[in-house]
C-alpha cells in the first residue's frame, strides 16, 4: 500500500540531485514540498497537503544520514592516485562482424612499438570501439577498411584516474565522480574502466572543466 512516505521517497530516490540536495540541506523543504504536492497526489489518487510532504522529508533525510556510510567514500577520495590527460584523440565504432577480431589484432600489430599512442578497445553487444591517438587514423582505417564503421569522433581527449585497490568495495565512487562532472554540465563521450583505473573521453570544448573537477574529487 502506497503512502506519502513511500512516494516521496522513490520520487527523490529517482533523482539523485534531490538526494544530494537533502543530504547537504541546501534544499528548502516547503518549496520542494510544494514542487512534489501534484506528484504524490497523483500517485496516492487523493489531495495530499504539503505539510505532511515536509514531514516525509525530513524523516527520509533523518534515515539518509544514518544509512549512507560517507565516511568510507570520503576516506576513498582522499586516496586518489595519479590523474593523465591525453589529447588528440580519436573514436571509431564498427559494427561487431566475425572478421572484427582480426582487424584489431591488425591495428595494434601497427602500433605495438609505438609507446606513446593511446589505444583503448572495447567490444559491446552490437558494435564495437576504438578510441586512439589521431596521428593512427589513417592506419585504423586501413585495418578496419573491411569492417563497416558506423561513427568517427575527432578532437577528443582523456583523462585517467588511478583509483585505490579498495575502490570495489565501497559504494558510490563512480556516483560521486559522475555527479560532479554532471552538476558543472560535462557531458561525457565516452567512459572507460579496468579494476583500479577510471577513464573519461570528452571533446575538447570539454575538457578544462573535466580536468579541474577531477583534480579536486578529494576536495569537500
Amino acid at each position: 500500500m502506497k503512502t506519502i512516505a513511500s512516494c516521496v521517497e522513490s520520487i527523490v530516490l529517482e533523482q539523485p540531485f534531490l538526494e544530494e540536495g537533502l543530504a547537504k540541506e541546501i534544499i528548502n523543504y516547503s518549496a520542494l514540498a510544494e514542487a512534489l504536492q501534484d506528484e504524490v497526489s497523483k500517485q496516492l489518487g487523493k489531495p495530499v497537503k504539503t505539510g505532511a510532504i515536509m514531514m516525509a522529508l525530513r524523516r527520509f533525510k533523518d534515515r539518509l544520514e544514518v544509512s549512507k556510510p560517507y565516511y568510507k567514500l570520503d576516506t576513498l577520495l582522499g586516496q586518489l592516485g595519479d590523474i593523465t590527460l591525453r589529447s588528440n584523440l580519436s573514436d571509431f565504432t564498427y559494427k561487431n562482424s566475425n572478421t572484427l577480431i582480426d582487424s584489431q589484432a591488425a591495428i595494434l600489430t601497427k602500433i605495438k612499438h609505438k609507446t606513446n599512442v593511446f589505444y583503448t578497445f572495447t567490444r559491446g553487444i552490437l558494435e564495437s570501439n576504438i578510441i586512439i591517438s589521431s596521428s593512427e587514423r589513417t592506419s585504423v582505417q586501413e585495418s578496419f577498411k573491411n569492417e563497416e564503421c558506423i561513427a568517427v569522433k575527432e578532437n577528443l581527449s582523456a583523462i585517467s584516474l588511478i583509483l585505490p585497490k579498495s575502490n570495489t568495495t565501497v559504494a558510490g565512487l563512480y556516483y560521486q565522480i559522475l555527479k560532479r562532472l554532471a552538476w558543472q554540465n560535462v557531458a561525457l563521450y565516452e567512459v572507460i574502466s579496468t579494476t583500479n583505473e577510471f577513464t573519461i573521453v570528452v571533446e575538447d570544448a570539454y575538457v578544462d572543466s573535466a580536468f579541474s573537477i577531477i583534480k579536486n574529487l578529494n576536495k569537500k
